[in-house]
């Protein structure tokens, strides 16, 4: 049997950086991962250039039913140190727009920089251990395709639901109830939304057509007293399917079946004052003339088809001002009722997961089982998109890297 002083089970962001700590301050360390290589995740991530941290990473960017209970690790390792160490690689890296950092050239630098960090701190990775067992306490005995294997401390950072494709699975969620270790449920984030009927047929009508908007949830619970959660503005892009693009995908995290999504059309703008003033100094123009301005023309088309067709053909300034009123509201209020997400095939991450109530946020260990460690997309802590769950990952690995 192969004794290690730490069993890493997962080769991702997480479970990497905790082995690399670990392996730093001279423990013994192996990784098993179950797929055909490392770091699939980090290297399909950001359209091929891994979008690995966020300047403004904090708290307030991830959901949780403990929302405190990231503060710890994220200000132990910041995303600056990560950055520092991607400096030291020579990475050469961009920043997009919201503090979102990018790999120039490609997130096979991202990966090649974790694999070197193991190595030099003595971290011995395997690949394709499937069927995976645990057993007892610590030293905890491992069972695998590859062998049978023990470790004084065993860390779990074998991510969550998203993307089955790439190799994801229960295992972590399956472990933790085998220690009685509570799970909450889980289901697909930053997931692009579907529709059906008139509002489907829509959305592919315009299909690829994008444009920048204001989204909110508005959950069925409270919607009479109109209270939005996870409000956003970034880009929406229209599908085949339904609703993606940066905006969306940051709202289905806040999204529970039978909630509405408020989008606004215009933000930055009061629509109404837009339209008056737009009467008063164009009066002889269309709406469609001045809307597509801002917007895209085919949207344009489609929401006049759909809301206006009585005023298509009206100057503007013919038209009332209630009625110009009702038009900004429609533009700065559509309300749409999503059917369901598109689900963990093309979801980014899964929101719930292992409690954190279960957790110590220093060190991630098991407070009722010494030496058993869950981190990253496993735990119920998801970030926001834009870089955030890497952080997460970064710094929940190393917080257990250096408690392991």
């Amino acid at each position: 049997m192969n004794h290690a002083d730490v069993l890493v089970i997962g080769g991702g962001a997480a479970g990497l950086m905790c082995a690399i700590v670990a392996g730093q301050r001279g423990r013994s360390v192996v990784v098993l991962e179950g797929s055909n290589r490392i770091g699939k995740k980090i290297l399909m991530s950001g359209g091929g250039r891994c979008n690995f941290t966020n300047l403004h990473t904090d708290a307030s960017h991830f959901l949780s039913t403990n929302p405190h209970f990231c503060k710890s690790a994220l200000s132990r390792y910041t995303q600056w140190d990560f950055l520092a160490l991607v400096e030291k690689h020579g990475i050469a890296w961009h920043e997009k727009t919201l503090g979102q950092l990018f790999c120039n050239e490609t997130s096979k630098d991202i990966v090649a920089m974790l694999l070197k960090e193991c190595n030099d701190a003595g971290v011995r990775i395997m690949t394709h251990c499937s069927d995976i067992t645990v057993s007892g306490r610590a030293p905890f005995q491992l069972e695998c395709s590859s062998g049978k294997f023990s470790g004084d401390s065993l860390v779990i950072a074998t991510g969550g639901l998203s993307i089955p494709k790439m190799g994801a699975s229960d295992f972590g969620y399956r472990l933790a109830r085998q220690f009685n270790i509570p799970v909450l449920e889980t289901r697909a984030g930053l997931v692009p939304f579907t529709f059906t009927g008139p509002i489907h047929d829509l959305c592919n009508r315009l299909s690829g057509v994008s444009t920048e908007v204001k989204v909110a949830v508005t959950p069925i619970r409270n919607r009479d007293k109109v209270t939005a959660t996870g409000l956003f503005v970034e880009d929406m892009l229209f599908t085949h399917r339904g609703l993606s693009g940066p905006a969306m995908l940051q709202v289905s995290s806040y999204w529970n079946p039978g909630d509405a999504i408020v989008i606004d059309l215009l933000p930055g703008f009061d629509g109404g004052e837009l339209l008056r003033r737009a009467k008063g100094d164009r009066p002889k123009s269309r709406l469609r003339s001045i809307l597509v301005e801002i917007l895209p023309k085919a949207l344009v088309l489609e929401l006049q088809a759909m809301f206006w067709p009585a005023v298509a053909e009206v100057p503007v300034g013919e038209i009332g001002n209630e009625q110009l009123q009702k038009i900004a509201s429609d533009l700065q209020a559509w309300t749409l009722k999503p059917a369901a997400t598109e689900g963990y095939r093309t979801a980014e991450v899964t929101l719930g997961g292992v409690d954190t109530d279960a957790l110590s946020s220093k060190t991630m260990e098991c407070t009722r089982h010494p030496g058993l460690y869950f981190i990253g997309e496993v735990v119920d802590m998801t970030g926001h998109l834009g870089g955030f769950n890497f952080q997460w990952a970064w710094s929940s690995g190393h917080a257990a890297g250096l408690a392991v």
